[in-house]
């Protein structure tokens, strides 16, 4: 009897261990369909920015004191790094975006692997958590950007797992490594900046091994390491430092880029109602925490760790909401934690509806659901959005009529691919809308707008290029110069109009 009890242990093992086959196959395929996608299609008119500073920096420029830049640094000095080990390419950003996207996803499905309290739908459930998190639009179509929402999404999703390790054991270095992860995703955007304290607070309240405030103070010193280089800028140059990482934000980033954000802000945060992969993410999540909690299975710990999840969400997505404009995209970093969220949901409502120790039939669903709004939504962006080969290719026209030594004006992403430098106090369009004293557009690297355009009128500029048709509108550039030709439908323009007083 025993034997034949062992063989069946055995067999079951050997089934379970054996099917995870397929989990490693998704997480193989996730990454090679999101690496697919970082190389061809993945583009946003925004990071051509944050790819110029990272270029910047690589030169020997410093955010704040030597440019214009309302970013926290952290993810700007890392694909600087990396430019300077396989060259300035948007194509190296978008791989380690890419990779750190893909490892977010991995590593929350891997929590649902280990820590579901239901065995029987462990595995299934890491797959569903996988594809419900992996095939979200907003996530693929976003993360593996040069913007800082790979990065995020790998920190904040370190930070949950090393915080919930942390808890388990006396010694204080994973709870500052969670501080530290933490950290770092603010230190890249300050979307994820409620992380840390959230994570602090938990520990503090959690801890079942060694000191509690050991550990709480090893998370907040943690999360203070990535932002040592913000540091050391404000002391350099407190109230630029403080104008771009705060004032900007609260002040004066509506004014510049939406004078009206609250029907735009009412449209992008009640989009979820219209997408259905928001709502069956959502809704999921919501059956998932009723669920839990009253669920007498479960034990307090484990109740613990997935609730961290669902705070987690919240906190991101009251700081997300409070932006001013905000928009859908920036919520792919909620992705991960809901996804968690989702799996107990799923369980409660495939447990009671088919049969409840095979999670086949709910995981397919809820797959085949995901992976068709998002193979649906990423075609319409293909077709109707541009992407980097296009900039090449007008980045290329644009250097061959700009002879060497002449001045261009042009979008961030063509300053960064043709390797030009803005003009000085161009480095960020949006900062020549700023409506601030001389003195205080000098102290900030800004050229005002009114300036601008005298350098424009004055054929200052040998040559211009933008697929932004508010751009060529806002500074006439149609009428500057005598030359134009169009590129996939975005004007090239060079060779200032005899006119223009100080041409050369």
């Amino acid at each position: 009897m025993n034997q034949n009890k062992g063989a069946e242990t055995a067999a079951v093992v050997g089934a379970y261990g054996g099917s995870r086959i397929w989990l490693y196959a998704t997480w193989i395929g996730l990454a090679a369909g999101l690496m697919v996608y970082a190389q061809t299609f993945a583009f946003t008119d925004d990071e051509g920015f944050h790819l110029m500073a990272a270029q910047l920096i690589k030169a020997g420029k410093r955010p704040y004191l030597d440019f214009c830049f309302n970013q926290t640094p952290l993810n700007a000095y890392w694909n600087a790094f990396w430019m300077r080990l396989f060259g300035e390419s948007w194509r190296t950003a978008h791989a380690l975006a890419a990779l750190e996207t893909c490892a977010a996803v991995v590593l929350a499905g891997q929590f649902v692997l280990a820590r579901l309290p239901e065995r029987s739908w462990r595995l299934g459930g890491s797959m569903a958590a996988t594809l419900m998190i992996g095939c979200t639009t907003n996530l693929v179509a976003f993360g593996p950007l040069a913007q800082a929402y790979g990065m995020c999404l790998f920190t904040t999703v370190c930070a949950f797992r090393l915080a919930v390790r942390a808890v388990e054991r006396p010694r204080w270095w994973l709870a500052a490594a969670a501080g530290l992860f933490a950290g770092a995703g603010a230190a890249s955007s300050l979307l994820t900046a409620p992380v840390a304290p959230l994570l602090l607070v938990w520990v503090w309240r959690s801890n079942r091994a060694g000191s509690r405030w050991i550990k709480a103070g090893s998370v907040a010193l943690g999360a203070a390491v990535p932002f040592l280089p913000v540091f050391w800028l404000f002391v350099k140059s407190p109230w630029v430092v403080w104008f771009n990482l705060v004032e900007y934000h609260v002040v004066y980033r509506a004014a510049v880029n939406w004078p009206h954000p609250l029907a735009h802000d009412l449209e992008e945060l009640t989009g979820w109602i219209v997408d259905p992969q928001s709502l069956l993410l959502g809704l999921l999540a919501t059956f998932g925490v009723i669920y839990i909690r009253r669920r007498s299975g479960w034990s307090r710990e484990r109740r613990a760790e997935f609730y961290l999840c669902g705070w987690l969400a919240l906190a991101m997505a009251a700081e997300i909401a409070s932006a001013h404009p905000t928009f859908a995209r920036y919520f792919c970093l909620l992705a991960p934690f809901v996804g968690i969220l989702a799996v107990p949901g799923l369980y409660a409502i495939g447990s009671r509806v088919l049969q409840p120790e095979k999670p086949l039939w709910p995981v397919l669903i809820v797959s085949v659901i995901m992976a068709g709004g998002l193979a649906r939504n990423l075609w319409d962006r293909s077709t109707t959005t541009y992407n980097w080969a296009d900039y090449e290719d007008i980045g290329r026209k644009l250097a061959g009529v700009t002879p060497p030594g002449k001045l261009m004006f042009a979008e961030e992403e063509l300053y960064f691919l043709t390797q030009r430098r803005p003009s000085y106090g161009l480095e960020f369009q949006s900062s020549q809308r700023l409506d601030l004293p001389a003195e205080r557009l000098a102290a900030l690297h800004v050229t005002p707008e009114s300036e601008l355009r005298a350098l424009l009128a004055a054929g200052t500029f040998w040559s211009a290029a933008t697929c932004d048709e508010d751009m060529i509108s806002d500074y006439d550039l149609d009428k500057i110069f005598q030359q134009e030709v169009k590129v996939h439908d975005c004007p090239v323009y060079w060779n200032p109009k005899p006119s223009s007083p100080s041409r050369k």
